[in-house]
């Protein structure tokens, strides 16, 4: 299928690893050029050659902190600096850990809180103005399933996805009128570090072994299998599209069939 982005340029936050490196593989595999952000400039730099190899689209490494403001204004000026312009922005970056409410001290609540929730919303500020100006852009936010059903283990996860899903709709429409589409894509369990780690969170939680909450997360899902990063890649490279010019404002779950609801 022709997704009509070849030579779009994007900006990829939490591109070294995980669901972001996948949607920098397949964003450029489509002719994409991608600058992909993260804190690790050595990480950074190998990624960025590995995914660079055998892809048409150039992949640029760009290291920033997205918890600081300064860093999220270097990093678009860098972005655009090597493309010229920014057309696709991929807010990934963000992670909150398990705990219930007395687990999480106020530090950690301020930490989740600028890496993910004012992390996407600089990242967007940002770029939101050139991409209404020239009248066309994607916008999509990788957030998660702890935004629509709150979890007492979960709280501060929960609850900053909840606020990003508001933000979402809320850009979706004031740049709708200008053919800047934000969207969401909500992933459930995926088989990435992270998800190691939130594993070994829940194992000190409940009590439960590695291997007990592995199997009963597989086994939640009609699929029968958590997601891969290539999963949830595949959605944001669609959404990025031109195929998807009439889908704004969506917030998708990509998750195997677990989420259920009217």
């Amino acid at each position: 299928m022709e997704l009509g982005i070849s030579g779009r340029n994007a900006l990829i936050t939490g591109g070294s690893q995980g669901i972001g490196r996948a949607c920098a593989e397949a964003l450029s595999e489509e002719g994409v050029n991608v600058a992909i952000v993260a804190r690790d400039a050595d990480r950074l730099a190998s990624v960025a050659a590995e995914v660079a190899s055998n892809r048409t689209g150039r992949v640029v490494p760009v290291q920033g902190d997205m918890t600081k403001a300064e860093d999220v204004e270097r990093v678009v000026e860098e972005a655009n600096s090597a493309f010229g312009q920014i057309d696709i922005l991929v807010n990934n970056a963000g992670s909150s850990p398990m705990g219930l409410i007395g687990d999480i001290d106020d530090e950690t609540w301020q930490a989740c809180f600028d890496l993910k929730l004012m992390g996407y919303v600089r990242c967007s500020r940002a770029v939101m103005g050139g991409m209404r100006e020239r009248k066309w852009g994607r916008i999509i936010n990788v957030i998660g399933r702890g935004g629509h059903f709150p979890a007492a283990k979960y709280i501060a996860g929960g609850s900053i996805n909840a606020a990003v899903l508001n933000i979402t709709q809320a850009l979706a429409e004031e740049c709708g009128p200008d053919n800047v589409l934000v969207n969401g894509v909500n992933p459930a369990a995926t088989a990435t570090d992270r998800w190691n780690t939130l594993v070994q969170q829940q194992m000190k939680i409940s009590g439960k072994t590695e291997k007990e909450i592995r199997e009963a997360s597989e086994a939640s899902f009609p699929l029968g299998r958590i997601g891969e990063p290539e999963d949830v890649a595949n959605m944001v490279t669609y959404l990025c599209s031109e195929k998807a010019s009439f889908i704004n404002g969506a917030l998708i779950e990509v998750d195997g069939g677990i989420t259920r609801a009217l």
